[in-house]
């Protein structure tokens, strides 16, 4: 049995989902001894050098910072093999090569946005919602050769409202997932935690559902599906990267909608209007109202904002 606050951490990750967790760690008094980032990138219309939100936290808290723009550069790999780490912990970073992820002693930890083996993948968050899930949750486990199949160390479950968006769900996942990381360091560190193999193929009797990359085609809508499933692709993408259509051959992209369901007296993907509160398309058993959209050029907003000033070319 070790305390927990005595091992040597290395924290790997980038966006602002990873930032939860490795607050959660420095308010657990674990002992950081470096932060693996995504170099600096430009970005914007001046092209400023952008730092990751993971760089900004660990700034901020004064942390050995690493960007290396190659995992695998004998340089970096020096670097990090100077650190000593126990255990390294990754969230929401890129692919480790097995030289990365066999140099601790402890092993690497990931925390994955899914019930594994469900929704190995990029876009877990995403796929669980576009699938109409109504339970979702955050896994640890021990990083393996192959993407996100490794052994399972804890799980907690995540119950998905049913009007809740990809970006809702993903503020709440990323606080019981950074204190499902705390624990599960605590638990390793106790020696009290058991590794569970995943399944590769099939989980029991399940098949497996899987979070590839969202690409523009996955985008689009498909108005000859049914209410529930383009309600749901919407919310799944919703703040990003947005699903979309076109209005008067521009493109829209939908952030929030709410179904009506019946028979619809239009043919799927055509609009009707009253030019002042509402805007919905006809799909497979009823209607999509658009209640939050951004046309081509134009910034987001509520509906009735947009009618006031749209002129429909119909």
């Amino acid at each position: 049995m070790t305390d927990f606050k005595s091992l040597r951490l290395v924290f790997m990750g980038t966006p602002d989902f990873a930032v939860a967790s490795l607050n959660a760690l420095v308010d657990a008094g674990c002992n950081i001894v470096g932060v693996i980032t995504a170099p600096d990138k430009p970005s914007g219309r001046g092209m400023k050098m952008n730092e990751s939100a993971v760089k900004k936290y660990a700034s901020e808290k004064g942390l050995k910072i690493l960007q290396p723009e190659k995992l695998k550069n004998p340089v970096f790999l020096e670097e990090l093999k100077s650190l000593h780490a126990d255990m390294q912990l990754v969230v929401a970073f890129r692919m480790l090569p097995e030289v990365v992820w066999s140099m601790p002693t402890m092993g690497t930890i990931n925390l994955h946005g899914s019930l594994l083996p469900q929704y190995r993948g990029a876009a877990p968050i995403n796929w669980a919602i576009i699938n109409g899930e109504k339970e979702t949750g955050v896994t640890t486990f021990k990083l393996q050769q192959e993407i996100d199949t490794g052994n399972i160390l804890l799980k907690e479950k995540i119950s998905i409202g049913e009007n809740e968006d990809a970006g809702e769900l993903h503020d709440r996942m990323k606080i019981i997932g950074a204190q499902l990381l705390v624990r599960t360091v605590k638990e390793i560190a106790e020696g009290s935690l058991k590794e569970i193999p995943q399944p590769l193929e099939h989980g029991g009797q399940t098949e497996l559902k899987h979070a590839p990359k969202i690409f523009t085609e996955t985008c689009k809508i498909d108005w000859n599906k049914s209410v529930d499933e383009i309600h749901n692709l919407i919310r799944g993408l919703s703040p990003f990267p947005g699903a979309f259509t076109y209005l008067d051959n521009k493109m829209l992209k939908i952030f929030r909608s709410h179904k009506e369901y019946g028979s619809p007296s239009i043919s799927p993907g055509e609009y009707q209007t009253d030019k002042k509160k509402f805007l919905k398309f006809a799909c497979h058993g009823g209607y999509i109202h658009l209640d939050e959209i951004q046309l081509e050029g134009k910034k987001k907003m509520l509906i009735e904002d947009f009618l006031r000033g749209y002129k429909f070319h119909q």
